[in-house]
């Protein structure tokens, strides 16, 4: 339990990242350095006209010779600084190449595998098989299209129009005769009357109806 929980997580920070670092760190120092510097040279060239003024000639040389030396020092220092910011890019840059490169290789394998899995005679292959289906298809598409005579292929058109459309089924006609209407003698007081002619047109429309 103790090596479980005792156990250090894997740094992601590499030794490129570590110098990169380091030399943002000493340009910044630099920079620091920088502004410092700029500061008293101003106190020191202000200082220099106080004793111009009061007659302290040689003093005032003095310091502008010190002053001097510390621009210098300055120059020397912003070429360093140069140097350090250059030092950064070609180290970052070198990191992006490195990620392309580690992205490439990823690639490449990849590529690899799938050209072990399908090779080209078996790419061949399948095209040599899917053609020559192709005109197995077309042989047997001609022989058919030969052997059939115009009222053989109109046939065959009408049947597929009828499986496209779908069969409507009607309901079948009676086979016996409607038995006749009684007679007028025979028919209940208040209902209308027919007379012998309109027996078989009543009798067509109940046919009609049935159907």
């Amino acid at each position: 339990m103790g090596n479980l929980f005792g156990k250090k997580k894997q740094s992601r920070v590499t030794e490129q990242d570590k110098a990169v670092l380091q030399l943002k760190q000493q340009r910044d120092k630099l920079r620091q350095y920088q502004k410092k510097i700029h500061l008293q040279l101003e106190k020191e060239r202000q200082l220099a006209k106080q004793l111009l003024k009061d007659g302290k000639k040689e003093k005032a040389l003095l310091l502008l010779k010190k002053k001097r030396y510390q621009e210098q020092l300055l120059d020397k220092t912003e070429n360093q600084i140069s140097n350090l910011e250059r030092m950064v890019q070609d180290l970052e840059f070198a990191q992006i190449e490195r990620k392309v490169i580690d992205g490439l290789k990823v690639g490449n394998d990849c590529l690899k595998k799938m050209h072990e899995v399908m090779s080209v005679e078996e790419v061949e292959r399948i095209l040599d098989e899917t053609q020559d289906s192709i005109e197995y298809q077309r042989q047997i598409d001609e022989m058919l299209a030969g052997s059939l005579s115009q009222e053989d292929e109109d046939a065959v058109l009408a049947e597929l129009e009828a499986i496209t459309q779908g069969d409507v089924e009607l309901p079948e006609v009676p086979s016996e005769p409607l038995p006749e209407a009684p007679e007028a003698a025979e028919k209940k007081p208040g209902l209308p009357f027919h007379s012998e002619s309109d027996r078989p047109r009543k009798k067509q429309e109940r046919e009609l109806l049935a159907v």
